[in-house]
């Protein structure tokens, strides 16, 4: 692996995928059966407060350990992962135009070291960068050209895991970032789609949320909002005066009003408008709606004929009762809730997998599909 992305969009594989959040670490274990595949093993462990923030490992040794005990407890013998760096400050992916004239040792030595420094908001040298040949198009001046996939992340980042995992007793054979991932276990999903219609996908997070707009399986923009189910759930606890707490459990157990008549306490789950703690939680809901307006509008603003079909919502966040309907009102386009598993079509049997977190699995069993 060294310190790059030089595997990003290999093949190659038979370990596990390991995803690292915020909160948690997630590991999937996947292999094929007949047509189909099968869900080998799934752990999960929670990270204390500190170990993991803004998309870096802070304590390297306590995440090592805790991937240890994961693989220990659940008798998985692996030697090789694939994992994600989240999105964020640290990480850019870019479409750019090639002159389809290159051949391949233009065309690399073009990418990586004239245009990715044009793209990246920190130097080059402190960057890792792999690309990714995409299809060719003719721009307006008749001239033929190739897209680029280009992706790259800090070099301190990228240590960081080839560290904290050699810590483990791991190797790791892929790393990526975190978006693809979720995109490899929906791709089904995005298929349904013409090539001129969009689907904005919405990874709810624990620190933040992950807006990736996608064409044909090809992000073409993306950006990271500081708004996770972390800071939704602060926000109702403090509103019903409840200790602060990293569990997202409450969040979870709770369903969005989104008609008018909805004002009052239905049922334990079920938020009324006159209720302190739904005020504040849809006051944050609120506020990411308004983000990703912005973020969709910003995309419709970069050229013509353009049109995002769908929100597709992943993520822990989106286990949240009816935001699909909260989302399809407050931003008049259709919205459904990601369930890996049944996108997948993935025999989940002897997992012990719980209905609230499917939604929250998709970029882990992106992972595990990477070494399947």
């Amino acid at each position: 692996m060294a310190s790059s992305f030089k595997n990003l969009f290999s093949k190659k594989a038979k370990g596990i995928g390991v995803e690292l959040a915020a909160d948690r670490v997630n590991i999937a274990q996947i292999r094929k059966q007949g047509q189909g595949f099968k869900l080998v093993s799934f752990a999960s462990a929670p990270l204390p407060e500190g170990a993991f923030q803004e998309g870096q490992i802070m304590d390297s040794v306590g995440v090592a350990e805790i991937i240890q005990e994961l693989l220990a407890e659940n008798k998985i013998k692996v030697k090789r992962v694939a994992t994600a760096v989240p999105g964020g400050r640290d990480t850019v992916t870019r479409i750019i135009p090639i002159p389809a004239e290159l051949n391949d040792q233009e065309l690399r030595e073009m990418v990586l070291n004239q245009e990715a420094s044009l793209y990246l908001p920190f130097p080059r040298e402190e960057a890792d960068v792999d690309y990714q040949k995409l299809g060719l198009f003719v721009d307006e001046d008749g001239i033929e050209k190739f897209q680029v996939l280009l992706v790259a992340t800090r070099k301190e980042v990228t240590d960081s895991y080839v560290q904290t995992f050699q810590q483990a007793g791991l190797d790791i054979d892929v790393l990526e970032i975190a978006s693809f991932s979720l995109i490899r276990t929906i791709r089904e999903q995005l298929r349904q789609f013409s090539p001129q219609e969009a689907v904005a996908l919405v990874d709810i997070e624990f620190e933040n949320t992950e807006i990736s707009i996608t064409v044909d399986g090809v992000p073409q923009f993306s950006r990271t909002v500081p708004i996770g189910t972390y800071l939704i759930q602060s926000s109702l606890s403090r509103a019903m005066n409840l200790p602060p707490s990293r569990s997202t459990e409450l969040l979870q157990s709770m369903t969005i009003p989104v008609t008018p008549g909805e004002t009052t306490m239905g049922s334990p789950g079920r938020m009324g408008g006159v209720n302190p703690g739904a005020a504040a939680m849809l006051r944050a809901l609120g506020e990411l709606a308004d983000e990703l307006r912005r973020s969709i509008d910003f995309y419709l603003n970069q050229g013509e004929n353009l049109e995002v079909a769908q929100l597709l919502l992943a993520g822990p966040g989106a286990s949240i009762g009816q935001l699909d309907e909260f989302f399809t009102q407050r931003l008049a386009l259709p919205c459904s809730q990601v369930d890996p598993i049944a996108t997948l079509g993935l025999n989940v049997e002897g997992q012990d997998l719980v209905d609230a977190t499917r939604s929250g699995l998709g970029v882990v069993l992106g992972l595990g599909m990477r070494e399947a």
